[in-house]
């Protein structure tokens, strides 16, 4: 297997006396997808910004490939006051890869919306340029916290699927934070099953199923089965 894009090895995380994460060690490595699956409040976003950079503030090691790493928020965050492809391309001064922006506009089905400002677009739309936004700088890594929640259930499944299929066009590792068992099986080669607090994983479930996948495959209900158990086990549900 080829060298992980990220491994980080952390022993504690806390917030004033509130021990969060203790004891996660987790790798990524290039094109594959991983899902982190637990309750709110148990540190997964928390990690997530660990990953990122985004907060330093923890005990134990990260270690990160070459390459950018891009964050897609469960909001989408756009500046009302530019249009989706200056947001895209994050300037108010056209000083951005004009035919890049454009490609990416194409890819996540937004053609005719680039000159759109964000209050004419649908929450599944502003979704579908934050994804763009991330894909901008050429990551190798995209790191998504919940970036389907705020929309419907059959827009979820359209932005899935979308993603799916631009991480493996542009090559690039995924990993998720979900509260969603269906939608952490149907995503990801591993899913990673987090306790409550003090949060560590519990589990790791193997997807071992080809893309595209079928929402309907047995092996998929039978996981799902297996993450409903760990959950309970954990007294999370």
């Amino acid at each position: 297997m080829a060298e992980p894009l990220l491994e980080i090895h952390l022993e504690r995380k806390t917030f004033g006396d509130t021990t969060v994460l203790q004891n996660v060690h987790l790798q990524l490595h290039p094109r594959e997808v991983v899902s982190l699956l637990g309750p709110s409040g148990c540190g997964k976003s928390t990690l997530l910004r660990i990953v990122a950079g985004l907060e330093k503030d923890f005990e134990g090691t990260l270690h990160r490939a070459a390459g950018d790493v891009a964050f897609v928020f469960q909001e989408p965050r756009l500046m009302p006051w530019l249009t989706v492809e200056q947001n895209i391309g994050f300037s108010d001064d056209r000083h951005y890869d004009k035919a890049w922006v454009a490609q990416l506009i194409d890819e996540v089905g937004l053609s005719g919306f680039a000159q759109a400002l964000p209050k004419a677009l649908s929450g599944g739309m502003a979704q579908r340029v934050a994804i763009a936004r991330g894909l901008y700088s050429r990551p190798q890594t995209l790191l998504l916290d919940e970036p389907f929640s705020a929309v419907d259930a059959f827009t979820r499944m359209k932005l899935q699927d979308l993603l799916l299929q631009l991480a493996e066009h542009h090559a690039i590792a995924l990993l998720l934070v979900t509260h969603d068992v269906d939608e952490a099986l149907y995503l990801s080669d591993r899913v990673l099953v987090m306790d409550n607090r003090p949060s560590s994983i519990r589990q790791t479930l193997q997807v071992e199923l080809d893309h595209p996948r079928d929402r309907r495959d047995p092996q998929l209900a039978r996981l799902k089965i297996e993450a409903l158990t760990e959950l309970h086990q954990a007294h999370i549900i």
